[in-house]
Parts: structure tokens; sequence; C-alpha cells
């Protein structure tokens, strides 16, 4: 009974929320609560739910503080010179700029959301892809790459759920895979620059003219139309020709417009929004380089450490108490959206660990599962992570697929922290599918088809994904 009303469960989360017919919160609350009760769980759901909120506090924390850190980071322009550089060393070599995308893409999504990277990279870069007659579709392609390769970071989203459903902690799953994120990252610059070789070939070296390099996004070298095919200084890809266009310039192509003072304007970062600090520019830095180093070390705990950071940050920043505030509401609607997930998520865990169906369905699954396949489960998950992740969403994988997994897996000695950490190696491929709106908008403002993203992506992200799964074998933190 348990078994049937536990896959019922987790086939009702996943269908209402890959159908979306439910956000992730509404049904993270309501799915479980509903079935917890028929399952017999009575008054006692308050405290199976308590446990998992008491569980999932501190990665609710560490989310909320670590958006807050790296918002402020981007509000007070510490991106915007790496942003310029990258413009002014791609110059007229096509395979500067598809490598200098990269570059761009795997810095700005420190920040963790995909959406954010997409808007910065698109706005200062897709400029010059159009004037050098570069395909738009590879900027799309190494972006979406390097986000995903990016997003196994513990506040971008998988390492975290992933963190949450097993109840470890997200330094246990991240920390032991940095060098199959450095592989990753090393895999996606290989891709980066055969592509950008690619379109050397293509098309040659083009000169441009100074003010491609304007950041106001008008004016008249700025906004030359791109005529398709090779040596045209088309696409090439199948996108249709287009003007180079600044970020909320275009049509009702998507609703996903940046915010007035998000600091960004006329298709690139704006020099004049009042949130700049340039003179604390090696002040801000170094917070960065020393919290990053910090988390590395691994010896204080992630929430904490965010806490703290984001605390400096904004004392630095933004010494009045109005100036504090307003830096944090202009990122609540992240943090809200975010969090509220995560704490809503206590309540499918909770119900699951509470009456018993994930045990139980992991008792089904070891007596179906081949004997052979047994030990090499975590090998299994990172692989059936790959395909799960694009075909679902995140929510749906992390919370309703791999706590059944794990127990599965726990059942041969693989513990739960070295599932976490394999089941997070199918970000790269994850990233790409349809079901995420951030490669939604990434397509949108690029002005290419999702098919034509898709044709050149997603082998490409398959091995990206299996190398960090190798390199995670290698290194011993995924058992083989």
């Amino acid at each position: 009974m348990l078994v049937v009303l536990g896959l019922l469960m987790v086939v009702t989360f996943m269908f209402l929320i890959i159908t979306k017919r439910a956000t992730p919160v509404v049904a993270l609350i309501l799915v479980p609560v509903a079935f917890g009760l028929f399952a017999g769980a009575g008054l006692g759901i308050s405290d199976m739910i308590s446990d998992g909120i008491k569980d999932l506090a501190p990665t609710a924390a560490m989310l909320f503080f670590a958006i807050v850190f790296f918002g402020i980071m981007i509000d007070v322009g510490l991106f915007d010179p790496v942003v310029r550089l990258v413009v002014r060393l791609v110059r007229d070599d096509p395979a500067k700029l598809v490598v200098g995308t990269a570059v761009l893409a795997m810095i700005v999504s420190l920040d963790g959301d995909g959406s954010t990277t997409f808007i910065i990279t698109t706005s200062a870069l897709l400029p010059l892809y159009l004037k050098l007659g570069v395909s738009p579709v590879v900027l799309t392609v190494v972006a979406g790459l390097a986000n995903g390769t990016m997003n196994i970071l513990p506040w971008g989203g998988p390492t975290t759920r992933a963190a949450a459903a097993l109840g470890v902690s997200p330094s246990d799953v991240f920390v032991p895979m940095i060098p199959s994120l450095v592989v990753g990252l090393i895999v996606v610059m290989i891709f980066s620059y055969h592509l950008g070789i690619m379109e050397r070939r293509r098309i040659g070296k083009i000169e441009i003219r100074e003010s491609v390099l304007s950041r106001s996004g008008s004016g008249g070298d700025s906004a030359v139309a791109v005529l398709d095919g090779p040596g045209a200084g088309g696409t090439g890809n199948g996108a249709a020709p287009r003007p180079s266009m600044a970020v909320g310039d275009g049509p009702d192509d998507t609703d996903e417009t940046p915010a007035p003072n998000s600091g960004f304007t006329g298709g690139a970062l704006d020099e004049n929004r009042p949130t700049l600090r340039p003179k604390l520019l090696w002040v801000n830095a170094g917070l960065t380089v020393a919290l990053l180093a910090v988390l590395g070390m691994d010896v204080i705990s992630i929430p904490v450490l965010f806490m703290i950071a984001a605390g400096i940050a904004l004392v630095i920043n933004f010494p009045r108490v109005a100036e504090q505030q307003a830096a944090i509401t202009r990122h609540s609607s992240s943090i809200v959206s975010v969090v509220a997930m995560v704490l809503a998520a206590a309540v499918l865990t909770g119900v699951m660990s509470g009456t018993g169906m994930v045990e139980a369905i992991a008792q089904w699954l070891t007596s179906v599962l081949p004997t052979f396949l047994g030990p090499h489960m975590a090998i299994v998950i990172g692989i059936l992570s790959i395909p799960f992740t694009f075909f679902m969403s995140n929510d749906a994988f992390y919370f309703g697929v791999l706590p059944v997994l794990s127990e599965t897996a726990g059942k041969y000695g693989i513990d739960p922290s070295e599932v976490a950490r394999a089941s997070i190696t199918g970000q790269p491929f994850h990233m790409q599918s349809p079901l995420v709106p951030a490669i939604l908008l990434l397509v949108a403002l690029a002005g290419v088809s999702l098919a034509d993203h898709h044709k050149k992506v997603l082998w490409r992200a398959g091995l990206v994904s299996l190398s960090m799964l190798g390199v995670g074998v290698l290194v011993g933190v995924i058992p083989f």
C-alpha cells in the first residue's frame, strides 16, 4: 500500500509540475499532505513536516543570503569591468569572441541565476556577434553550457535540492565535486574554442569600428542589420536575420525583461545606475574572493558564511539603513521564490520519510533491480540524472525521484551524500531543457530557435555531464 501511494504521490507531483498545473511550492505542500493523510498519518503529519522544516532551515538561510550577496555584487558593478574587458579583448576575432562568451558566462553564473547570466551575456556580446557575422546559436550554446556547468554551485539550486531531499549538508555535496566542476568548465572551454575556430574559418576576421564597443546600444554603427548565410555576416544556422538589439528592445517574444533598476539599459550594463560603487571595486572583489576561498576550505558552515558576507557587503556598499533595505528589496522576488520552494520541500520529504513511503519504495526497487547494478547505483543515478532532469523539472527529480533512488542505493552501502554528488552531474544537460525558463529567455534574446540551439548543444552538454561524472568516480567522491 505504501509503495503504491508513494509512487502515485511522486507521479502526481511530477505531473502537476511538468504540465504547469501548479507551482512547485503549491505541489510540494498540497500533494504530500493529501497523500500523507490518506496513508493514515493523521495529526502526526504536523510533526513530520516540522522535522522536515528543521532540517531545511539552514539551506533556506544559505539561499537567502547567497542571493543577496551576489545580487549586491552585480548592483555595485563588480562584474562591469569584466564585461568591458571581454568586449574589448575579443575585437575582430570570432574565436576570441566565443571563448570570451564562455568566460563571461562562467563569471556571471556565480550569482546562481541563469536569467541574470543570460541577460548580461547577450546584452554585452550579441551586438558583437551580429557585427562579426558569428552565429547567435553559438552564443546560446556556449552560454548555456557554461551556466549549466556552474549550476552545481550550492546556491544555484540543484545541489541545494539534492542536499535537502537527502538530508545532507550542501557543502558535503559540493566541495568534493570541485574537481568535477573544474574539468567540466575545461571541457566547456574546449568546446567554445572549437566552435570559435569553426566560425573563424567560416567567416574569417572582420574589421569592426570602435563604436561597436559603445555600451549605449544605440547609434548608427551598433544597429547594423545582419544577412543570413556564410560569409554574409549571417547566422548560417536557421536564425532569422535581425538587427542587433538591446535587452528589452525586441518584440513580445519574452516577458522576462530586466527590472528598471536591475543595472541594464540600452543593451548593456548601465554605467550610470545609482547603485554603482566604483571606489569600492577592489574591496568588493577582495570580499568575493575571500568568500569563495573560505567556501572551498569548508571551515565555516555555508549558511553562516553567506550571512556574514552579505552583512559585510551591505554595510560597506550601502551604509544607510534605507539603502540596505532597498538593496534587499531589489532581489526579493528571487529570494521569496527560492526560499519558499525549499521550505515547501520540507512537506514532501517529511511526509515521505515519516510515513515510511521512501523505505517501502526502496525495498520494492531493490527487489526488482538487477543484482549486478546494485553496487553501482551511484553511477546509475548519475547517468539517469541526464535524461530525467531534461524531461522533468529539478523539483520533480530531486524531491520526487532521488530520495527513492538514494534509499535503494543505501541498501548497497552507498552514502546519501555520494548519491547527491552523482545526481548533480546531469545539470549541464538539464539547463538546455525547454522546461527551464532561463534557456527560453536566452534563445529569445539571441533571436534563435530552440531547435537550432538543441542541435548544437545537446550532445555537447551530454559529454560535459559524463565528464563530470567520470571525474567524480576517478577522484573517489562517487563510488564505482
